[in-house]
């Protein structure tokens, strides 16, 4: 995952086409880190001693873990441990980024850096996106928008379900808090009870359609009723399993039947309104959320 949020920073500045992003993200998910890369990242090793053993490998039908330990570079534990990291997002991008020659190490971290700066993240957020893990990512996006503790939960149930359902390797970005929001389509659906919650994808159509395809494991020729449907029914997914989540707190939700418009909608709330952009395969969808206030579509 943390490939299409450094990766596209990267497009962005023109040092990755958008064909070398795609290509990098796609050959990642089957690609494992080379144990020189881990070593150095881990900081078992340096960069010197990492070349030699590459070296020697060219020369010697062995592996890289078995010569290391021999030239005393590393111990059998510490060659256990780096196995087991061998599926790491971060370190197979920066892997791909290096075997590419579209930036050294060197290079790497010094555009970290100016990423973090540009977009004001902690070291922790940094972290938090590297690991891939998106219950840690969410906060990163979440907590500078005075986002309720009830929406962020939401919010994290639907990245999580993006993940499981629809695609892996999708970003978002910061929620911004909005009284007002305009689209062409909108898939959505109320739920009331001891809360009342607003909850829709809503957007130019790209982004509802790639939702729509992957939850329906179906291919539309263009987004229609059809694509509006199929997203309601991801979005009911996420409705039931958020009601079934908060029924065990004693909190009673029912869910409305679907709402979809295939015109431009404009919905404007009284209340606290939340926009969530995500990108799936480049197409942007937002989530758009609102609690505990009135709201129209009009």
């Amino acid at each position: 995952m943390f490939g299409v949020y450094f990766g596209k920073y990267l497009e962005d500045k023109g040092i990755l086409t958008n064909e070398q992003y795609n290509a990098i993200i796609n050959d990642s998910k089957n690609a494992k880190v080379k144990l020189g890369l881990l070593a150095v990242e881990s900081g078992f090793m340096t960069y010197v001693q990492a070349d030699e053993v590459n070296m020697l490998q060219q020369m010697q039908d062995r592996r890289f873990g078995d010569i290391a330990v021999e030239k005393g570079y590393l111990t059998e534990e510490q060659v256990g441990t780096l196995l087991k990291k061998q599926g790491d997002e971060y370190l197979l991008f920066v892997q791909a980024l290096v075997e590419n020659n579209i930036l050294t190490l060197e290079q790497i971290q010094k555009e970290l850096n100016s990423y973090k700066k540009s977009e004001r993240f902690t070291a922790l957020d940094l972290e938090a996106i590297k690991s891939g893990d998106i219950d840690k990512i969410v906060p990163v996006f979440t907590k500078n928008s005075d986002v309720s503790p009830m929406v962020k939960d939401y919010i994290a149930l639907v990245a999580r379900n993006h993940v499981r359902f629809i695609n892996s390797h999708f970003r978002m970005e910061k929620v911004e808090k909005v009284n007002e929001y305009t689209a062409t389509f909108v898939s959505a659906q109320e739920l009331d009870g001891d809360y009342r919650l607003f909850t829709g994808f809503c957007g130019d159509g790209a982004g509802i359609k790639e939702i729509a395809e992957a939850f329906a494991k179906e291919e539309f020729e263009a987004v229609d009723m059809d694509v509006l449907d199929a997203a309601c029914e991801f979005l009911n997914c996420n409705n039931g399993l958020y009601a079934t989540k908060l029924s065990h707190e004693d909190v009673s939700l029912d869910m409305l039947p679907p709402i979809m418009k295939d015109t431009t909608t404009t919905i404007r709330t009284e209340g606290n309104m939340y926009r969530v952009p995500f990108y799936i395969k480049d197409q942007k969808v937002d989530l758009i959320v609102c609690i505990e206030s009135k709201w129209s579509l009009d």
